[in-house]
Parts: structure tokens; sequence; C-alpha cells
């Protein structure tokens, strides 16, 4: 079986249509369609079946699938151990989150620059679902995506993932806001009435916000979105709502930090890679600098 026929299958099973495979590998609608019959053929099985105007995956092409992601990423792994003797060199693209990007990766770049000189990153800041995307279709080699144990995401079969950090969150109120205890229960609860402030490109703080909502007996009203961190400091110091922020990261005076405990909210960080793909050395040295660096 040729593996970039293997490679095509998998990208159906992601992407649903002939169309999008072909808008992703660049290929012709009638070139993947001509290339994932040849690999019936050799299989001698029916992997795809027509329904409707579109396609799907026959039982026997899931499983083929699932085979597949195993031997492209042991392909990966060839390709990068035959290169392992030499020294780490080549640009490393990287996705992630704006907190890791600036508090993590940054660093990182500096102790490359010291010790790894022929070793660069390549950094664009996307939040999870951008980032797994971008993993998915091979334009990054190495992803840093988060998720709240309150709200966990569900791993993606296709990528290869390391726990990297776990950090505690608060809950970020007006500074002249009469709140007292740490029951996050409870302390929701007195802030039923309040609007709450969500990130505006992804969903997991809102998840813990509405997890804890209902524990609390109540649908927090959502009344503002924003991605940056300072941003929901403006928000809340003008008395436009509450909404999360990291417990270790010093507030602007008008903003006060609740700890939250019974339940606690943490958020945890992950590095995502391709399958066999964390062989190669370049990668391989960031991956070892992510791992070294202290809980954030």
């Amino acid at each position: 079986m040729d593996p970039r026929r293997l490679k095509l299958l998998v990208e159906l099973s992601k992407r649903g249509s002939m169309r999008a495979v072909a808008d992703a590998t660049g290929l012709a609608t009638s070139a993947v369609s001509q290339q994932l019959a040849v690999l019936a053929q050799e299989t001698h099985t029916a992997l795809i079946e027509p329904v409707g105007r579109n396609v799907r995956l026959t039982p026997a092409g899931h499983r083929l699938v699932e085979h597949a992601i195993g031997i492209l990423g042991a392909i990966e792994a060839a390709r990068a151990d035959l290169g392992s003797s030499a020294a780490p060199s080549g640009v490393v693209r990287v996705a992630a989150f704006a907190t890791a990007a600036r508090d993590v990766l940054v660093p990182i770049v500096r102790r490359l620059q010291q010790e790894h000189l022929r070793v660069r990153l390549r950094i664009e800041e996307q939040e999870p679902s951008e980032v797994y995307e971008l993993l998915a279709d091979d334009r990054i080699d190495l992803g840093l995506v988060h998720d709240f144990d309150l709200g966990p995401h569900r791993p993606d079969p296709g990528a290869v993932e390391r726990a990297l950090w776990e950090t505690p969150w608060s809950l970020g109120v007006p500074a002249d806001l009469p709140l007292d205890g740490d029951d996050a229960v409870g302390v929701f609860r007195g802030l039923k009435d309040q609007e709450w402030i969500v990130n505006s490109r992804g969903t997991a703080d809102e998840e813990v916000i509405r997890t804890i909502g209902a524990m609390a007996g109540f649908a927090p009203v959502v009344g503002h979105r924003a991605d940056s961190l300072e941003l929901v400091q403006d928000l809340i110091a003008a008395g436009l709502g509450v909404g999360l922020l990291p417990a270790a990261r010093p507030t602007i005076p008008e903003v006060r930090l609740v700890p939250l405990l019974r339940p606690g909210v943490n958020l945890r960080a992950f590095a995502i890679t391709r399958p066999g793909r964390d062989q190669w050395p370049a990668l391989a040295v960031v991956l070892d600098m992510l791992e070294q660096m202290p809980l954030r």
C-alpha cells in the first residue's frame, strides 16, 4: 500500500468529502477519487460508500484509517531516525495560545540561541481548536494547547499528546465588590446576578463557568467576550462583569482575585505533535526544553 494513498484516506476521515481532501492536498478531486479506488483494489475491500452526493468510510475504511495513522507515524519516525546522529537543526513551526507563546516559547527561543544555534522557532498565536487544525494540515510541527480540569478536552487520535504544566485560576472581580469565602459554588451563587466575561476564541473557560454555575443552581449570563486577559481585567474594573483569571498573574488595582476551591479550577497545558514527528532532533530538543520549564 502506498503511504500517499493511506494519507488521503486519513484526510478523508477528517474532512468528510473528496473536495475538502482535494483542497487540502492540492490534488484534483478526480485524482483523490482515483487514488482511493486504487487503495481499495490493493486491500481487496470497499473503503468508501456513497451517501447522497457525498461519500463516507465503510467500517473497513475506518479500521484501515486506524492502521494508517500508525503506519504514517512509523514512517515519520524512520525518517527522523535517519538524521538522529546529526546536530539538531531546522525551523520548528509552533502554534500556541498567547500565554504559552509569551511566557514559555520566548524564553525557549533565548535558550536555543545559546545552546542550539541551528534550531529556530517560527511562532504563531492560536487558540487550541485552531492549533489542532494546523497540526492536522501539517502546517505546524508542534502545538501548545490547554483545557481546564473541569472541562477536559477530547484527545485527538491523530496527535501525540504530552502533559506539560497545570496552574490554578481564580475569579476576577471588582476590587470593591464585597465577597467572602473560597468555596467556588458559594462564590458563584453570590454572583448569580452578575454578567460574565469569557474568551472570544475558545469555549474552555465558559464551560467551567457554566459547570460551577449549574452546581450553584443558576445559568451564568455571558455579557462580554475577550481574547486578551488585559481586556478582561479592564472590563472587570469598569464594573461590566466578572471572569476567570490566572491566580499567579498580578492584576491591576481595580481588580482582585477570589480563590476558587471545592471545586478548584486549574488550567492544564499540553504539547501535541504528529505521530513519529517527535523523533526529529530539532523538535525533540524543543520538547525537552518544554518539559524542563517550571510549572506556570
